[in-house]
């Protein structure tokens, strides 16, 4: 048996989901799980950075943040091995996605850049450390994500029913998995950020439990047609996104301050229920869909996706087996073994890279 650690700081960077797996050429089992705190400094400074916002220089400030983050991510697999009662040798290898910062899938010179520097982890952890895990799919001409669905696919599918696996972290992202059908994958548009930009900004709260503001409030019509008329919800797969799209400064050409503060947030809902349901639909007409993410615990969201696509069955991905709050941070230890081992980690049916590689670099202890 071989364990292995993954680490993924989400774009709500509110924490980083820290998990210990077990793990053989057909199974996965989650062993051990934590999220460990970002510090609200170090949040901040990752919301400025990936919007722009520099005070002095912003190769120094970036240099700066990716060595934090490489201390923090450090602290976070050694609270992971305690919580666990085990040690760094028996551990095999570490995945990182580390936290994104940019992502411009689509520019002649396209890139993704995460930080959180791994040759901090190896020296901190003394773990093997695999990271830099989008851009080698970039360079086959691919979207670089999302590359959850190569995940779903193997630990989620099934020859009985046709499956959604949708994540819904700050974006939301589906993987359609229909029986004898290549997987299809791509991310639908926003999920939280949007919604938890506006609590932030209003209630200064980081995000909206169960929903229960945005239910408080009345959906806008007007200003939904607005949003859902925005290119990205037309334009087909490949096709990915994030907070550098969908960020406040995007929200506010729709002038969302003429309206009442939790009626927007009911809109904002909607909106992420609707560009879901709307692709789904582009790819099924029935099956069962399965939520992960954190997301996945917004009761009104939960209900309106019901309300909205009533042909499926929509429920948490712990009917698999599968924690949904988990399901990244195993992907990126799954995504380690894969490189470890010398295996494709990307499907290019869903990023559209011009073919399946391996995916990572590796920085061995």
């Amino acid at each position: 048996m071989a364990y292995y650690i993954g680490l993924i700081s989400g774009t709500s960077v509110d924490g980083i989901d820290t998990v210990l797996c077990q793990i053989e050429p057909s199974t996965i089992t989650l062993v051990e799980s934590l999220c460990f705190p970002i510090p609200r400094q170090i949040q901040q400074k990752i919301h400025q950075i990936a919007s722009g916002q520099y005070a002095d220089d912003p190769i120094e400030m970036m240099g700066f943040l990716d060595v934090e983050l490489g201390q923090l991510l450090s602290q976070a697999v050694d609270a992971l091995l305690d919580k666990a009662y085990m040690t760094a040798d028996q551990i095999t290898a570490i995945g990182s996605h580390g936290q994104t910062i940019r992502h411009i899938p689509n520019h002649q010179q396209a890139f993704s850049l995460q930080i959180g520097d791994a040759n901090i982890i190896v020296a901190n952890t003394d773990i093997t450390t695999v990271a830099d895990f989008r851009r080698r799919d970039m360079a086959y001409g691919g979207q670089g994500a999302p590359l959850v669905p190569a995940f779903h696919q193997i630990v989620m599918s099934s020859d009985k029913e046709d499956r959604v696996i949708v994540n819904l972290g700050g974006i939301a992202n589906i993987s359609v998995l229909a029986k004898d059908k290549e997987v299809i994958g791509y991310d639908t548009g926003p999920a939280n950020t949007l919604m938890d930009c506006w609590i932030k900004q209003h209630q200064d709260k980081d995000f909206d439990l169960d929903g229960n503001w945005a239910k408080s409030g009345d959906l806008i019509p007007e200003l939904l047609g607005q949003m859902l008329a925005d290119p990205y919800f037309a334009e087909l797969a490949p096709k990915s996104t994030g907070r550098e799209y969908f960020n406040l400064e995007w929200l506010a050409q729709f002038e969302p301050e003429q309206y009442q503060p939790q009626d927007v947030q009911r809109t904002l809902l909607e909106l992420t229920a609707h560009s879901l349901s709307d692709a789904i639909d582009n790819h099924l007409t029935k099956g069962a869909i399965y939520l992960c993410g954190g997301g996945a615990h917004n009761a009104f969201l939960v209900e309106r996706i019901n309300v909205l696509i009533p042909e499926f069955s929509v429920q948490s991905s712990f009917e698999l087996g599968i924690d949904p709050d988990w399901v990244e941070a195993m992907t990126f230890a799954w995504l380690a073994y894969r490189t470890i081992n010398q295996q494709t980690g990307n499907l290019s049916s869903v990023t559209g890279a011009s073919q399946e590689t391996i995916l990572g670099a590796i920085y061995y202890a």
